[in-house]
């Protein structure tokens, strides 16, 4: 049973992984035959069709036939918590919302199908055979969502850790003279992680005309982390107010310093409580096996058991 969900597991891991890569460098058939035309090669459509890869010819239209069925059935609201999280995830550029929700069926019809093999093979009772086909397609289902959340989770905690420093930087930025939207520029340059990812984002909105306040309200809408979310309404009532922008960045990486430091008092506080379960299950018995192992065995070698 085992074997079969996880072969389900992994196979649907495959079929994803192939398709996301696939399809950020699909290529039309009439972007390659104008290329073959250019270079004086003769291909029908049908040897060019041939010539594509399996995920071109047979995946990636599955998965665009699901997406289109899902975005049929759907309801509006569903798809916009989906885009949302995705927007959390830092995905909304790679995955559609509608994509992502074929994924979803594709899971459960995957396991869905593995549980049907069990049903099979097996000589369980027919309410267990239901059950078993149940559990399978709501955990295939769900199984997308999981590792969509567990990528929000890994978003907001890498942002969270950035941020000190960023603020820092912008802090030194705009003391040395620099407007507020050279300093994100430069922190957008000086690293590679999601928060610089955002800034750079949110200066590409600023310079494509939207207000300064709208941008920096979508950056911390597309993080939902109550830090970032404070930071961009200090930065908007002092825009709004006329408030020096160096003391306001001032303070708040003072802050954000303070709070980070704070979360790392909370974990060493947490450690011992954390430490206690693999110490009474893993390391206390092996200690007393270690201890009292050999006074166990000179009793038993005295007879004292016997008589």
């Amino acid at each position: 049973m085992l074997p079969v969900i996880l072969g389900g597991i992994v196979l649907l891991v495959l079929i994803v992984v192939l398709v996301s890569r696939r399809a950020g460098t699909t290529q039309s058939l009439d972007d390659r035959l104008n290329e073959l035309a250019a270079l004086g090669q003769s291909v029908t459509l049908e040897e060019l069709e041939l010539s594509q890869p399996f995920s071109q010819r047979v995946l990636i239209p599955m998965m665009e036939a699901l997406s289109k069925m899902a975005q049929r059935f759907t309801p509006q609201q569903t798809i916009e918590a989906s885009r949302h999280k995705l927007e959390l995830a830092g995905l909304a550029h790679k995955i559609k919302p509608t994509q992502f929700l074929a994924y979803r069926m594709v899971a459960a019809i995957v396991l869905g199908i593995a549980s049907l093999t069990i049903v099979f093979v097996t000589s369980f009772p027919l309410f267990q055979r239901i059950l078993i086909i149940a559990i399978a397609l709501v955990l295939g289902f769900m199984l997308p969502t999981v590792w969509l959340g567990s990528k929000i989770t890994a978003r907001q905690a890498s942002v969270i850790k950035a941020l000190p420093d960023a603020l820092d930087l912008l802090t030194i930025c705009v003391e040395a003279g620099l407007g507020f939207d050279a300093a994100m520029s430069k922190v957008a340059e000086k690293w590679d992680n999601d928060l610089s990812l955002a800034f750079a984002r949110t200066v590409q909105e600023m310079q494509l005309g939207k207000l300064r306040r709208e941008a920096l309200r979508n950056m911390a809408n597309s993080m939902d982390v109550p830090d970032v979310t404070t930071f961009v309404a200090a930065i908007i009532q002092a825009d709004t107010l006329g408030v020096s922008m160096a003391k306001v960045m001032r303070i708040q990486s003072d802050m954000m310093r303070m709070k980070r430091r704070q979360r790392a008092e909370e974990k060493a506080r947490q450690a011992p409580v954390k430490m206690m379960f693999p110490l009474v299950f893993f390391i206390f018995p092996t200690i007393l096996i270690v201890l009292l192992g050999p006074a166990v065995i000179k009793i038993k070698n005295t007879g004292v058991f016997n008589s």
